[in-house]
């Protein structure tokens, strides 16, 4: 994933920006950039943040840097922002999105005239480059910006900083957010609401479907009009948003805890001693669930913050698995003959989870009844890189679909995998079971699409539910 922060005032800017590029920490642990323009010239700096909070790599950026205008990045993928010189001018430019049909886009472009592209290490092409070539082309930066987003099969919101203002472009389905906030003498953009309130601006206006606005100190502008049609994620909500965001005007915290109390309408009658929520995004939602069936919320695991960033960050599943284990601290008196419903934001490949269940009967639970904030992932997502999940295979879903089919994972025609997403079949019982028995807990449940919708609370037609149903 990742996310972008965006500043434009009459006074230096360099402090909002740094704090807002932090508060977007929780969407990527890999790369961290700043660039800043001091009425002469773009300066830029990039650090990979991977072993050290983006806040400690770049404390001298925000101590020497200079600016009225600036933007800053934070990414689980490519080094940005980037500073590209074109026949538009200078400009600089950050991005969040998905890109899946790059191999064909570099080609299109050197064979109309873009002779070469740098490369990164493991020989990959930059995407945000990769964007800027599009951005390039048009006859201005407005109608390279659309031109960028019409090419691109995934979803593309951006930031691009001239010398004369932002521009601020949500991608054209509305997948990623993209808000605006207003202080006395300048805006700001960001991909998070909360990311602004203690540097002193306030909520000005969420950004549409496609919507770009350029913004100076003094105004902002909209030059492109939004699109009618929305597909934004929900998992924004279920999982990876933080949660004290607000999306199309629906806060996350507020949300998740709706999505719990629903969850436990569903288990009127169970015998436990404590509700409990995977930490960190699970909390909500097992608040939510304890308040609506009245049994005692306990955290038998404490997450230990510091210096442990969160778990889906690694590139190698056993890098996943260590932090997992190292994270969380048991609290031996509350888990001791005791049993519980351990709430999750979500199952994506069974690992962490079955760890956890197993340390909490390790340390002496009697019984760990597991439930899924969300439906089974049945789908690896085609719109954002929200987790490090490569391919379908990763989900736990799809590993024991293909064992009761006794198929390879490319012989899994969507007709086999609606029967299992349809929740009224025998074979979406048995997956579920299955998992269960897997994962080494006393019972598992999944909540439903239509009911985790509600709990969003916007227009169901507006959201996304790719992953769980293979269909926008």
């Amino acid at each position: 994933m990742g996310g972008l922060f965006g500043a434009v005032r009459k006074n230096d800017c360099v402090i909002d920006i740094f704090f807002g590029t932090d508060y977007h920490s929780h969407l990527g642990t890999k790369n961290g950039g700043l660039c800043v323009w001091d009425e002469n010239s773009f300066t830029r700096s990039i650090h990979n943040i991977e072993n050290a909070p983006f806040r400690t790599r770049f404390e001298e950026e925000a101590s020497t840097l200079k600016g009225n205008m600036g933007i800053g990045s934070i990414s689980d993928g490519e080094p940005q922002p980037l500073t590209v010189f074109s026949r538009q001018g200078n400009y600089a430019i950050g991005t969040v999105g998905r890109i899946n049909n790059k191999e064909q886009l570099v080609q299109e472009l050197i064979k109309t005239g873009a002779h070469q592209f740098m490369t990164m290490s493991g020989n990959q092409i930059n995407n945000t480059e990769l964007v800027a070539s599009y951005v390039s082309t048009g006859n201005d930066i407005v109608d390279g910006i659309r031109y960028a987003q019409s090419k691109i099969e995934g979803s593309l919101t951006m930031l691009v900083l001239t010398p004369k203002g932002l521009y601020a472009a949500r991608d054209r389905y509305g997948r990623t957010p993209m808000i605006i906030g207003k202080k006395e003498d300048g805006f700001c953009a960001a991909s998070e609401s909360f990311a602004f309130i203690n540097v002193g601006y306030t909520f000005h206006k969420e950004l549409g479907p496609g919507e770009i606005v350029f913004i100076t100190p003094g105004s902002i502008k909209t030059v492109q009009e939004p699109y009618d049609k929305m597909r934004i994620c929900t998992f924004l909500w279920t999982y990876f948003g933080y949660t004290t965001s607000t999306y199309e005007g629906q806060n996350v915290e507020q949300s998740r805890y709706r999505n719990g109390a629903s969850l436990a309408k569903y288990d009127e009658g169970i015998d436990v001693d404590y509700i409990s929520g995977v930490p960190d995004s699970g909390i909500a939602h097992a608040l939510g669930y304890a308040n609506a069936s009245r049994i005692p919320y306990a955290r038998p695991l404490i997450k230990y913050t510091p210096t442990w960033p969160r778990s889906f960050i690694p590139q190698t599943q056993k890098a996943r698995e260590k932090i997992a284990n190292m994270k969380l601290v048991p609290v031996f008196e509350t888990i001791k003959d005791n049993s519980f419903i351990l709430v999750d934001d979500s199952i994506v490949r069974g690992t962490q989870l079955s760890g956890t269940a197993k340390y909490l009967k390790e340390n002496g639970a009697k019984e760990i009844h597991v439930r899924s904030a969300c439906p089974p992932i049945m789908y690896g997502c085609k719109y954002l890189n929200f987790s490090r999940t490569v391919n379908d295979m990763e989900l736990i879903t799809r590993r024991v679909i293909c064992d009761f089919e006794g198929l390879n994972p490319e012989e899994v025609t969507e007709e086999i995998l609606a029967a299992y997403v349809d929740t009224s079949t025998e074979k979406h019982a048995a997956m579920v079971k299955r998992i269960g028995e897997i994962l080494e807990v006393t019972s598992l449940k999944y909540h439903g699409v239509e009911d985790t919708l509600d709990a969003v609370g916007i227009d169901k037609c507006k959201l996304c539910t790719y992953c769980w149903t293979g269909k926008e």
